[in-house]
């Protein structure tokens, strides 16, 4: 208890730096930490369901021409086919989402409310069971048109006792009201499959919930029983599809359907990007937790000769190592525990900004298990710079307390300071590299104009509304061009099957726009390579629009030749087994979805045949002359007018476009930080390390100015001292850079050209910023009367 008080009270001793030292290493450990928390959180998915070891995801598998494909999704009979036809399949069940996540839901009092809703069938909470509050789930999920809710929608809606027996409306389907019947808990965050929403899959119709093949838009999930082998299920499966599947009619058409089961922990922990990013989160927390402890170290190490006469005086009254020790044990002890508070306190003050970096609260971040493995790296931090000090201390001898000796610890020092300087140049280069990619990305040419276009979903509209809004839309002197689509390329469409007349083979899967409006070609500047775009009021409800890579494709599996125009071909779900549909125009490819992940498939389009197509054209597109605040409120104003009964508000396509990139922005702004942190701190141990070699080299300095060195000859010595370290250093930093960067790269299908041009400007950005503390730190000394020098001495 003595050893600690005197610790307290050495905190406010001149020339311990006590603050500097207990300030980096909280900025470190803070930004440390917290990304192993991120790491944790991300090894955690799913884990905690119960028997989660047991439970994996259904997939189905397409074998055509030798090559295989599998997706996520299986037909409505699948999951029950495979409860009641394979023994090893102790519970399975499936799911479908309706209307698209954070979707609106309306309370008859009209206020609304944003919900992610499934459909699910009675066993859902038998694979991922949630703490029941009010309800019984068995019940309400059998009953059409009943739901349960989460705890915090129902907290929004009234309170856990009171939302029973409530109901509310999806904004896309006000005619289908749903009785609320119980409450769950909260998913928890690290949950691949979150929802606020459960409803009863017997809403479905019962075609779609029973067939075999077809219509794959269920997600299904099994239970195994214990101790079986899932490799060993493929022979069960098989029989399966052979009882109740036409198999036949599946090879005559050139396919070999299967289904495959892969673990539920899989599903987020095995994906590449997300193992990348773990790898890269886990590289940074090393490498800002090393030069934490490093910049501490190194910190004691230039205050050494200051403490080596108290430490001597210590010694001279008896003090043995142990006493040492415990004298600089508690020092250490307290130095992290204020580190650790006051990382904790900066985290508590900038919790919206890393919550929204590392897209998860800081109290799914810091879970009992993962805070034991954070305390296990506080403890290894601590026996560093506890022990490190510790041996220095102890090696200093008594006579060093009654003569004038300065012990040079330099190399100790340089070591620290070169490994700060790599870390350094390493993220500094890797910044700038990820800040290039990201700009390059929202910024890159998708093959359709997106400049001034602004767009508006009216799910849940009538037809009748939604012209009328665009015809208002028309009218406005400010709007260019106005149209419809179904889908919008920046997103990922389904895909249905390319055939011909009279042949029963589905020849590839294409992806599938569905219908759009007059002038849409024209709105989004897609070039027409041949034929032409449909024409307004003509007869187009037989007509379809092909990209390029179509035709490229039917010219390799169908053996076209010639122009495509007015060729016919057959598109499942919109066929019905006999509607052939004739080619009026040849688009060039643009990109459909991300660079991170572009759809590839050739695409086609339908016109939109209102009212009773098999996708209306819900997304109204506005292409306007000049985009300004103003007028996107004229146009916020006319969406509402004309549809008065749904919360509607214009979204700027750019920046729905820039958002399929928030994670990678994400991504560069911990970058940045991390680059900042690190820059910092090891500015601060370059500034101990000077101010203590000008101190340590003192009377050789003036002895130089006596014989006519000059200040600035001075700082040329002192700074090519520092050069020494800092340009190796810094080479190796970029060129570890530059192999990441590179290895990071190769998930985009466009990226950068990287230039070690761009590493060699990083380098010298850091060197510079080196040079400069050196400079200003020892200016004073360069330029101090070599007299007083001398005396001191």
């Amino acid at each position: 208890m003595r050893n600690f008080s005197m610790a307290i009270r050495s905190l406010f001793k001149k020339g311990r730096n006590n603050g500097i030292k207990i300030l980096a290493l909280a900025v470190g450990l803070a930004m440390g930490l917290v990304l192993v928390a991120k790491v944790c959180f991300e090894r955690s998915y799913d884990n905690f369901y119960p028997d989660n070891d047991r439970i994996y995801l259904v997939k189905s598998g397409l074998n055509k021409d030798g090559k295989k494909d599998t997706w996520g999704q299986v037909s409505g009979a699948i999951a029950p086919g495979l409860k009641a036809e394979v023994p090893e399949v102790e519970v399975a069940t499936r799911y479908t989402r309706i209307g698209p996540a954070n979707e609106l839901i309306m309370s008859p009092e009209k206020q609304f409310y944003k919900a992610t809703i499934l459909l699910a069938d009675t066993s859902f909470f038998d694979i991922f069971p949630r703490p029941i509050l009010v309800g019984d789930p068995k019940d309400v999920l059998a009953r059409p048109g009943y739901v349960m809710i989460s705890r915090s929608l129902a907290e929004k809606m009234g309170g856990v006792g009171s939302v029973v027996g409530k109901t509310f409306v999806r904004e896309a389907n006000r005619n289908s009201p749903q009785t609320i019947g119980g409450v769950f808990e909260d998913i928890p965050e690290n949950s691949h499959l979150r929802y606020d929403v459960l409803g009863a899959l017997a809403s479905m119709p019962e075609w779609s919930t029973t067939n075999w093949l077809g219509n794959d838009r269920y997600i299904a999930y099994v239970k195994l029983v214990p101790g079986t082998d899932p490799e060993g299920l493929a022979p069960s499966i098989r029989r399966m599809q052979e009882r109740n599947q036409d198999m036949e009619g599946l090879k005559q058409a050139g396919v070999d359907l299967f289904y495959t089961i892969s673990p539920l922990q899989d599903i987020h922990n095995n994906d590449k990007e997300v193992k990348d990013m773990n790898a890269m989160l886990l590289f940074l927390a090393t490498i800002l937790i090393l030069i934490a402890v490093l910049n501490y170290v190194l910190v004691v190490i230039s205050t050494l000769i200051g403490r080596t006469k108290e430490v001597a005086v210590h010694k001279c009254y008896g003090a043995s190592g142990k006493n040492i020790f415990g004298m600089i044990f508690s020092e250490s002890l307290l130095h992290l525990l204020l580190a650790l508070l006051l990382g904790a306190f900066l985290l508590i003050l900038c919790k919206g900004k890393v919550e929204e970096l590392l897209s998860a609260s800081l109290s799914a971040l810091f879970t009992v298990p993962t805070l034991t493995i954070l305390s296990g790296i506080c403890i290894v931090v601590f026996a560093v710079t506890c022990l490190v000090p510790t041996w220095l201390f102890l090696r200093i001898p008594v006579a060093s307390a009654f003569r004038s000796v300065k012990e040079s610890k330099r190399y100790w020092k340089l070591c620290l300071l070169f490994v700060q300087f790599v870390a350094t140049a390493y993220l500094v280069a890797l910044l700038i590299t990820i800040n290039r990619q990201y700009g390059a990305m929202i910024s890159s040419d998708p093959g359709y104009a997106y400049e001034n276009l602004i767009f508006c979903n009216t799910r849940g509209v009538s037809a009748q509304e939604r012209e009328r809004a665009m015809d208002e839309l028309r009218r406005l002197p400010q709007v260019n061009l106005v149209s419809a689509s179904c889908e919008l390329p920046f997103k990922y469409p389904s895909g249905n099957n390319v055939g011909l007349p009279g042949d029963n083979r589905e020849l590839f899967n294409i992806a599938d726009m569905y219908s759009v409006g007059d002038n849409y070609f024209e709105l989004m500047e897609i070039p027409i390579l041949e034929g032409h775009a449909f024409r307004q009021g003509e007869a187009n409800g037989d007509k379809i629009m092909v990209s390029r890579r179509f035709v490229e494709q039917m010219e390799k599996v169908a053996g076209w030749t010639g122009s495509a125009i007015g060729k016919g071909v057959m598109i499942s779900e919109h066929s019905n087994g006999n509607q052939v549909y004739t080619i009026c125009g040849v688009y060039d490819d643009f990109r459909i979805g991300s660079i991170k992940g572009p759809d590839t498939r050739a695409s086609v389009f339908f016109y939109d045949m209102k009212p009773g197509g098999i996708a209306p054209t819900e997304n109204i597109l506005i292409k306007m002359h000049d985009m300004t605040s103003d007028n996107i409120a004229q146009v916020n104003q006319i969406l509402t007018d004309a549809m008065p009964n749904k919360v509607v508000e214009a979204s700027v396509y750019k920046m729905s476009l820039a958002q399929q990139y928030q994670g990678d922005r994400e991504f560069r702004d911990s970058i940045f930080i991390s680059g900042i942190v690190c820059l910092i701190i090891a500015l601060i141990g370059l500034l101990g390390y000077t101010a203590d070699e000008t101190n340590r080299r003192g009377r050789e300095i003036a002895i130089r100015k006596v014989n006519g060195a000059t200040a600035a000859s001075i700082l040329r010595m002192i700074s090519r001292d520092i050069s020494y370290i800092a340009v190796p250093a810094l080479t190796i930093g970029v060129v570890i850079a530059y192999i990441s960067a590179s290895d990071w790269l190769e998930k985009f299908s466009e990226r950068i050209h990287l230039n070690f041009f761009i590493f060699i400007i990083a380098a010298l950005f850091v060197y510079v910023v080196i040079i400069g503390c050196v400079l200003y730190r020892a200016w004073a000394t360069a330029n101090d009367n070599p007299i007083d020098s001398l005396k001191a001495e």
